[in-house]
């Protein structure tokens, strides 16, 4: 691939913002969970609760043609990217911060910034750490389990959230 241009990380970096929100339910159910329980477990938890706001299942339910399953999956995946450094950073306050209140979101930073920042920390060089961190994490290129299960999930045409 090529490197993108400033304008199209800045066009990502608010297309995540507008979807970064998580229901006040999931946040409930999160904050409801006892910090003793293993942290992938509240992780899966939460992902598992945005299903409510899924554009597929909507569309699936109102009768949508199988060619155009990938345009909601696709709008999915990119809410539950978006979602993501909120429901990690609760669960991580939650397990590791006697369940403390998680900062606020901040439009003025990108996406690995604001997951860092949630999760409590305002050095640099973590920040850095952090965003090479989740750049090469989600470039696996289908080289480990977590992304074969996507294809097969995404192969199946199957619900992202469950």
């Amino acid at each position: 691939g090529e490197i993108p241009t400033t304008e199209q990380v800045n066009a990502l970096t608010a297309e995540f913002h507008a979807r970064s929100t998580i229901p006040d339910h999931v946040e409930s159910i999160l904050r409801s969970l006892p910090a003793s329980m293993h942290p992938m477990t509240q992780f899966s938890i939460g992902i598992m609760a945005l299903q409510t706001e899924s554009k597929f299942a909507r569309a699936y339910n109102e009768g949508v043609r199988k060619t155009e399953y990938w345009k909601y999956i696709f709008e999915d995946n990119m809410d539950m990217i978006a979602r993501l450094p909120k429901v990690a950073a609760t669960v991580f306050h939650n397990t590791y911060n006697h369940g403390g209140a998680v900062p606020a979101y901040d439009s003025s930073l990108d996406w690995a910034d604001n997951f860092t920042q949630m999760l409590g920390f305002d050095n640099q060089d973590f920040k850095d750490l952090m965003r090479l961190y989740m750049t090469i994490h989600s470039d696996h290129e289908s080289g480990n389990v977590s992304a074969h299960a996507n294809h097969l999930v995404a192969s199946a045409l199957s619900d992202p959230y469950l």
